[in-house]
């Protein structure tokens, strides 16, 4: 955006230039009389001092260089518009898993049920997870392969996305999941809901496993907390940008991580399909709005961000669909990206205030204007010279933004 209103600067500062430099000649030549030496010399250092070389520099030698400090600090800017609109944001939204926390939870609590062992519920939670690449699912078969515990084969396997999953195993019908999944399945889990409620309280993500419509047993699982996570939500804070959470887990689980993190507004048990939809939402309410995330089920809503920040660590089509990628997956990489964003438009802002007050000021000077009153005159050599000072100027505070690097990350 800035480069193209250099652009449109430019141009008409070309129309400017040749009209300066034969409103020169003809004023000298026609009207003041002077020699054709004289006021061809006119015309040709207004022409010259007026080239708009340092307005088409103003902005690709600040991006240039802010890229290049994102780069080095692991921080990859795919495009010159990401580059300056970042410093727009207004809103930003942070997936929970992966973002926020490691994306590495480990099995915290293993409770059987109605005559069922602990072993006999990890093996079932552990052989209809085995398919899947989830790191809750990760967890679990880690925890069977802890506990010594075979895992066996299963059949018409389903997924269902957002709630859980559904399988044939030693010809019994296992269901694994979210409470609702059980609802819709009839099966009762009002005794041992208030353990489901406790472990939830926790901030605990709780996987409920039913055999043959009988509740048998639960396993929390839980999620460390990134170590900058808190001081990333302050930080952004501090810059002005309203902060949200959104995740799969049930209201309490994101709840306790909110409250821990200092996020007021979250949106809890979105379903993969939804999260596009919270992101529109919030655009339609007039926020400019960034969406970070790490997984395939993100993907949509960094597509419909208007700045998708993708963790380097995440999948594939998420970096892919991503305007920003933070390599280290260190959410502060996020503040640093919004402060080289901030700082990069200051320089652009500058040196386009620069290049157009010089040409403003040098025009006058180079048609004569103080010739007849001061004497003051410039030949089309120095005027030429001093065009050049202009794009050096220019060039240097585009430079100068390489001592933003050292507070990106304060």
């Amino acid at each position: 955006p800035g480069q193209r209103i250099a652009d449109t600067a430019a141009g008409w500062l070309v129309v400017v230039a040749i009209g300066s430099g034969l409103a020169a000649f003809f004023g000298w030549y026609f009207i003041a009389g002077v020699g054709l030496i004289t006021a061809l010399t006119f015309a040709v250092s207004t022409v010259v001092i007026a080239c708009p070389d340092a307005l088409g520099l103003a902005t690709p030698t600040v991006v240039a260089v802010g890229t290049g400090i994102g780069a080095k600090n692991n921080i990859l800017i795919k495009d010159a518009a990401t580059l300056e609109n970042t410093s727009r944001l207004t809103a930003i939204v942070l997936d929970k898993t992966g973002t926020l926390t490691e994306g590495k939870p480990r099995v915290t609590d293993v409770i059987a049920f109605n005559g069922f062992t602990e072993e006999e519920v990890v093996k079932y939670e552990a052989t209809i997870e085995s398919g899947s690449n989830h790191p809750i699912a990760k967890a679990i078969t880690d925890e069977a392969k802890n506990r010594n515990i075979e895992i066996t084969s299963h059949q018409n396997f389903q997924s269902i996305a957002g709630h859980g999953l559904t399988a044939i195993i030693d010809g019994k019908k296992i269901l694994t999941g979210k409470e609702k999944l059980l609802n819709d399945n009839g099966v009762d889990i009002v005794k041992e809901k208030i353990v489901f409620d406790r472990l939830a309280t926790e901030g605990k993500t709780v996987s409920i496993l039913a055999v043959d419509g009988r509740v048998t047993g639960v396993i929390a699982v839980a999620d460390t907390i990134k170590p900058n996570s808190k001081k990333t939500i302050t930080a952004l804070k501090s810059l002005g940008l309203e902060v949200m959470m959104i995740t799969g887990d049930n209201q309490r689980v994101a709840q306790g991580v909110a409250t821990e993190l200092g996020i007021e507004r979250f949106f809890a048990e979105v379903l993969p399909e939804e999260k596009e939809n919270y992101v529109k939402k919030l655009q339609n309410e007039g926020r400019f709005v960034a969406m970070v995330g790490d997984g395939i089920n993100d993907a949509p809503a960094l597509a419909r961000s208007d700045i998708g920040i993708a963790i380097g660590a995440g999948t594939d089509v998420a970096i892919e669909t991503g305007n920003i990628v933070l390599m280290k997956s260190d959410p502060y990489d996020i503040v640093a990206a919004i402060r080289l964003s901030k700082a990069t438009v200051i320089k652009m802002k500058q040196n386009l205030f620069w290049a157009a007050i010089y040409n403003v000021l040098a025009i006058p000077v180079a048609a004569g204007v103080f010739y007849t009153s001061f004497g003051i005159s410039l030949r089309p050599e120095v005027a030429a010279l001093l065009m050049s000072v202009s794009s050096i100027i220019v060039a240097l505070n585009a430079v100068s933004l390489k001592r933003v690097e050292s507070k990106l990350k304060l």
